[in-house]
């Protein structure tokens, strides 16, 4: 099979990996690789670096798995996850980064998703508005259990709902853009989510969840928090994007060696 246009894959170039780890970041994908090198003793490969997608192919529970970033956002991850689901992957494990809207929450803690608010576009090309964009239950599974076995660590980890935007500033009522102006029906949106129990924003689940679910994959989402919403515009600075970024990695590779091991069987 010829490469996909996006990600410059090829079948053969994955060698039957078929889990996905995907960061947003493509610098967080090396990180990533370096973390599957400790544990699987095997050294992770580079294979492409076209566009925002950067790929690595590792060894993790003895079996071959990919690190393929997807950019910021729902459109660039839906190419992702089409090109990848056409190489053979089946299970997609987003590994990235958030912002905290309840109170208690801390820098450093992870958010397993298992639903997100569809405040995206992209979603509604794969299926209507009311259909659900939920984690797949055994992905979510490996996801709360991997968090548990990290707790020792002083990890913590919330467990709930998500809601995915489209855009980082209007969509997620940040007024530290260029105009400063929020459209009226932007505004009170982070007040309201935290009333409805919901944990945090990000900008991936939306469509990650939603288009597997309708394609018959399986998908899930663990992130890091590396700033809180409940102070107004608080800054991410490189100390909080590296905790953040840390204990995401240790605890979705962790999900990701049971979600192999229990392929075996």
């Amino acid at each position: 099979m010829a490469k996909v246009y996006h990600l410059d894959l090829s079948r053969s170039m994955l060698k039957g990996a078929t889990l996905a780890l995907l960061p947003g970041d493509p610098f967080r994908v090396p990180k990533i690789a370096a973390e599957i090198e400790r544990r699987g003793g095997k050294k992770a490969e580079e294979l492409a670096w076209k566009r925002e997608y950067r790929s690595f192919l590792g060894t993790l529970a003895g079996e071959k798995v990919l690190v393929t970033s997807t950019g910021i956002g729902g459109p660039s991850t839906s190419i992702a996850v089409e090109e990848l689901a056409k190489l053979g992957v089946r299970t997609f494990l987003r590994v990235g980064t958030t912002g905290a809207i309840q109170p208690g929450m801390q820098i450093g803690d992870l958010v397993v998703t298992t639903a997100s608010v569809r405040f995206d576009g992209a979603s509604t090309h794969y299926a209507p508005i009311e259909y659900p964009a939920v984690t797949h239950p055994k992905v979510l599974i490996a996801l709360i259990e991997a968090a548990r076995l990290h707790e020792r660590e002083g990890i913590r980890t919330h467990v709930g709902i998500t809601a995915s935007s489209d855009t980082f500033y209007a969509g997620e009522e940040r007024t530290d853009g260029f105009s400063r102006y929020l459209l009226p029906r932007m505004r009170g949106r982070t007040e309201e989510m935290r009333r409805l129990n919901v944990l945090n924003f990000e900008m991936e689940s939306a469509t990650l969840l939603t288009m597997c679910a309708a394609l018959g994959l399986k998908a899930g989402m663990i992130t890091g928090v590396v700033n809180k919403r409940t102070k107004k515009e608080e800054k991410i600075t490189p100390e909080k994007l590296r905790a953040g970024e840390e204990n995401v990695i240790r605890v979705a590779l962790t999900a990701a060696e049971r979600l192999l091991s229990s392929s075996k069987k």
